[in-house]
């Protein structure tokens, strides 16, 4: 089961930042206007699209850290 970025519609202004940021497109923008996830392979985890979005709308629920040692 895929897991993709968490978009609360009811914080979305529908503004198209992560759209936007989005070099994968896994994000487009639907009626409302609200932005949703659409499955992809290719979606990385860069959670460019959580960074970007003003209202606090998107969450990843996973955040990839790396160590140098």
């Amino acid at each position: 089961m895929a897991i993709f970025p968490e978009i609360d519609p009811t914080k979305c202004n529908g503004c198209g930042l992560c759209v936007i940021v989005c070099e994968r497109g896994g994000l487009i923008l639907v009626a409302g206007p609200v932005v949703a996830a659409v499955e992809t392979a290719d979606c990385d985890w860069c959670a460019y699209c959580e960074a970007v979005c003003e209202t606090g709308a998107i969450r990843c629920a996973y955040e990839i850290v790396f160590q140098v040692t």
